[in-house]
């Protein structure tokens, strides 16, 4: 029997492999796509993403193709720079269209032993107390004992174990295509940054040896699986900008809403829910690809646990409990995001006031923090307020603490030398360091770097031990 079948190759999918991977699970992939997509809807990588390729020991590999970009404007195109002395030693966005990225987690996945099968499509499955049976199109079946949906908004997998998919449907739809303009750039810029003062939903700018052109459409489509037309672009063009800028030779055209729906539940008996599977919402922002991402860094480690007869009660369970509120802060956000974007007077008078907010530093630094997910605390019900967070790439003396998570274990970061991880060796290290930058005695950080417990006494982080990594060995 397969461990686990993940439905679906996007980045998700495949961050969720690798994840399984670094643990030893049999894994599966199944996509339906015979070929990767060349389609790029996400451009880049907030600071967490960004920080937890780095706590797998792959981070180098996405910076030597990606390009830095300042992180200004990313709430609703409000242009100010981010605040200094972000919590994070990656303050700033990484450039990287979405095929690369995905290439990346896939040679990832790959390299680690994940089996990746593509032109697969899940038309069916049944679960049981032991596993679940995946039914394909072309009439074969599958056995895991868990299976993954990270198969996008219009998830298969989640239609299949009756999840209900409540939200907001498209009020406002985007084209966005790759194609040549038939005018020079530097005759093209200047008409775009006006319109743009206005209307944050066009865009026309260079990437890939062509140029990506984000344009409002007519009304919303009907069939949104029906591709936009060069014909609908230069209409479209014309209308905003009065121009069509002589577009011509679309590499590829699609187009998106502004929807906003969230899974009832991000699971049912053996069958999860990552990425976009799980949430949609408009793009504003550029959080999409990097909550799908952090879904499967959260997932991973507990699936692996629960394969591998570790895991204590409850902990698959938490995987819901963290995320869906994360998720739904960022749908909360993107909400806002759109409003703050249109052009009636209503919403413009409110983007004014919004824009003199932001000038302050303290609402300027929640936003942008918001945005790039690094302070992030889940409930874990402790007083102590780093217990739940994510912990930073902290300066020990052997270097910096990213480099001993490659594994994916479990650690206790100890700066007393009195404690000890006993019979949970197996799968928490012990590391005695010390770090200017850690205001506890010690910390015991979960796989996927948040802080499980913090503290000196003994007896207590055993307590914590025996709840994330089940009874001693």
């Amino acid at each position: 029997m397969i461990d686990v079948i993940i439905a679906g190759g996007g980045p998700t999918g495949m961050m969720l492999a690798g994840e399984l991977r670094l643990h030893g699970v049999h894994v599966v992939l199944l996509e339906r796509d015979e070929e990767p997509t060349e389609v790029v809807r996400a451009l880049g990588m907030h600071a967490r993403s960004i920080e937890i390729l780095d706590q797998r020991g792959i981070v180098d590999r996405f910076l030597a193709l990606g390009t830095k970009h300042p992180l200004a404007g990313f709430f609703a195109g409000i242009e100010k720079p981010a605040p200094e002395r972000l919590d994070t030693k990656y303050p700033h966005t990484l450039g990287l269209p979405q095929p690369i990225t995905e290439r990346l987690l896939t040679e990832h996945a790959v390299e680690a032993g994940a089996e990746i099968r593509r032109g697969r499509t899940v038309v069916g499955l049944s679960q049981d107390d032991d596993g679940v049976t995946v039914e394909l199109a072309d009439g074969t079946s599958l056995r895991a004992r868990y299976l993954v949906g990270c198969d996008g908004g219009r998830s298969t997998v989640r239609k299949l174990a009756g999840i209900d998919f409540p939200g907001e449907p498209t009020r406002v739809e985007t084209l966005l295509g790759e194609m040549e303009i038939g005018v020079p750039w530097e005759e093209a810029m200047p008409l775009m940054l006006e319109i743009r003062k206005t209307q944050k939903r066009f865009g026309i700018g260079p990437i890939n040896g062509a140029y990506r052109v984000v344009v409002p459409a007519d009304g919303v489509s009907e069939d949104r699986a029906v591709m936009p037309t060069l014909d609908d672009f230069k209409q479209q063009l014309v209308r905003v900008a009065g121009t069509d800028f002589g577009v011509h030779s679309p590499r590829w055209m699609s187009r998106f809403g502004d929807a906003t729906r969230q899974a009832e539940r991000y699971r049912s008996g053996r069958v999860f829910l990552a990425g976009d599977a799980a949430h949609i919402h408009p793009p504003t922002g550029g959080q999409g690809l990097n909550l799908g991402l952090q879904d499967a860094f959260n997932l991973g480690w507990k699936l692996a646990a629960a394969v591998h007869g570790w895991a204590p009660e409850g902990l698959l369970d938490t995987y819901e409990a963290e995320r869906h509120p994360v998720a739904e802060e960022v749908l909360n956000n993107t909400r806002a995001q759109i409003e703050l974007m249109k052009v009636e007077p209503g919403p413009q008078s409110v983007r004014r006031v919004f824009t003199e907010l932001v000038q302050f530093e303290e609402v300027n630094r929640y936003l942008i923090e918001k945005i790039i997910a690094v302070r992030i605390r889940y409930d874990f019900g402790s007083s102590d307020d780093l217990v739940g967070r994510r912990i930073g790439d902290l300066a020990l003396k052997r270097g910096g603490l990213y480099d001993q998570m490659h594994a994916g274990r479990g650690i206790l970061l100890d700066q007393t030398g009195s404690l000890s991880v006993g019979s949970w060796a197996d799968r928490v290290d012990h590391l005695v360091d010390v770090s200017e930058e850690l205001d506890a005695p010690a910390v015991l950080l979960r796989p996927d770097g948040h802080v499980a417990w913090a503290g000196s006494a003994q007896e207590e982080l055993e307590g914590a031990l025996v709840r994330w990594f089940g009874a001693a060995a």
